[in-house]
């Protein structure tokens, strides 16, 4: 395949793309054979619910109901320690509290804080939101990325020197660990950003320090900023996305590989690393950057916002791989769990409506509302089924995020930070409770052969 005149006869792109013609050809499993076999694909049944790999008290996503093997969609519930996410996000706005430190400390430890606990809780987590000395200049400024998930996986990655016990999986050690990275992760993010934005846009940089006095929300608004100023309804605003992200059961695609992770007994800094690299995916944490993507594309493409025929005709386009990305898939809608509705989508549209409303962004709304009316019908008519869609967290909160002045590269990576809470309430419950390695079975389809000399080989 590689002759010796290489240089001369073909360039890198065409090796390439013959290994690739090689793999073709010699990597092809039939579709039926996961049927015959029974192969529970993405660990789902068939009918499409997970397959039960183990218990959890942290977390209840609940968006249907089972009736003699059949769904039966439902408004769905997300279940904090026994607490509906509603009641929790309604008590601290009511109060006009911020609510992101009292979830993290109900997820990590089981219960609803006191009011002294909760503000020794938020001291701790201040106390530690400070990097290792030289970390920013040495990890972050001299190997700058153009994608802030890959930086914070990197740095989490490379916070494993900096600590004294790196390898311990005792519960106290794990639990400081844990700590450090909720109060760290925004910091590095806003400097990985930072640095991204002098080395790749050639646009000023500002490191600025978090305020100790200054909540989650309130600290990554301060970063983010070249004034450092914004509003309290802002933070608030933030601080809503960021409860809202914490946590969603054991079973999404980041918090089983940080539980698969901790199963296999590897270090604190390596399971979040990990959570981090699945949740980048545009299948998972990344589909919210592909929504404003995806409106970016609806606005270049549709000429009157307002009428559903038009809108409906480019979704039919997307959905056939005519327009858009050429994917196929409208992000935004649709999910594993959920059925009827999302109660985080409910959550936060109403708040980006009541933000969106009579600012420029409220077109920008209207034509996600349409998305979310129509699209049902159009994936209907495209899958050929009645099954019941609705719109998931990720349609909106790019655009609160826009609303935040927040840069779309950040979308995901504030995602991260929020889901640090998650993904480390399950590696403490997988520590005290996993028995066993995870290792689902894959069955080998292929069939025995001889060992051919190299000499007699075709």
């Amino acid at each position: 395949m590689f002759g010796a005149d290489r240089e001369d006869t073909r360039g890198q792109e065409q090796d390439i793309q013959l290994l690739c013609e090689e793999y073709a050809r010699y990597n092809k499993i039939p579709p039926e054979l996961y049927t015959r076999f029974n192969v529970k694909a993405g660990l789902r049944n068939a009918d499409g619910t997970g397959v039960l790999a183990g218990l959890t008290q942290i977390c209840n996503v609940h968006g249907y109901i089972l009736n003699e093997g059949e769904k039966t969609p439902i408004d769905g519930e997300l279940i904090y320690r026994g607490i509906d996410l509603r009641d929790l996000v309604k008590g601290c706005m009511t109060e006009k509290r911020f609510c992101f430190e009292e979830t993290a400390w109900l997820l990590l430890l089981g219960h609803l804080p006191t009011g002294a606990q909760l503000n020794r809780f938020q001291e701790i987590l201040s106390d530690n939101r400070e990097l290792p000395d030289n970390f920013t200049e040495d990890m972050i400024m001299k190997a700058a990325s153009p994608n802030i998930m890959n930086m914070l996986a990197r740095s989490v990655l490379a916070l494993y020197p900096f600590d004294p016990e790196p390898e311990s999986n005792r519960i106290d050690n794990v639990m400081r660990q844990c700590i450090e990275l909720i109060a760290r992760m925004p910091v590095i993010m806003a400097a990985a950003y930072q640095v991204r934005r002098r080395v790749y846009d050639g646009r000023s940089m500002y490191l600025h320090n978090p305020n100790p006095e200054f909540s989650t929300a309130e600290n990554i608004l301060r970063l983010l900023r070249s004034d450092k100023q914004f509003t309290e309804e802002e933070a608030q605003l933030l601080d809503l996305c960021l409860t809202l992200h914490t946590e969603h059961g054991g079973g999404n695609n980041s918090t089983f590989t940080v539980r698969s992770l901790t199963s296999a007994k590897t270090d604190t800094y390596a399971a979040i690393a990990g959570g981090i690299g699945a949740l980048k995916g545009a299948r998972h944490g990344g589909a919210n950057y592909k929504v404003i993507e995806q409106l970016e594309y609806m606005k270049g493409n549709i000429r009157n916002w307002d009428d559903d025929n038009e809108i409906r005709d480019y979704l039919r386009k997307a959905v056939n791989k005519e327009a858009g990305d050429r994917s196929g898939l409208i992000y935004g809608m649709g999910h594993a769990v959920y059925t009827k509705s999302d109660p985080r989508a409910v959550i936060i549209k109403e708040n980006a409506l009541r933000m969106a409303k009579g600012t420029d962004f409220e077109p920008e709304f209207k034509l996600l509302d349409a998305i979310e009316r129509l699209a049902p019908d159009v994936l209907r008519e495209k899958w050929k089924s009645d099954r019941t869609t609705c719109c998931n967290i990720d349609l909106y909160s790019g655009l609160v995020y826009r609303m935040l002045k927040i840069p779309d590269e950040l979308h995901t990576p504030i995602f991260a930070c929020a889901r640090t809470v998650g993904w480390s309430a399950h590696r403490l419950e997988e520590i005290c409770t996993g028995s066993r390695i995870i290792r689902p079975a894959y069955k080998a389809i292929v069939k025995e052969r001889g060992y051919v000399p190299l000499a007699d080989r075709e």
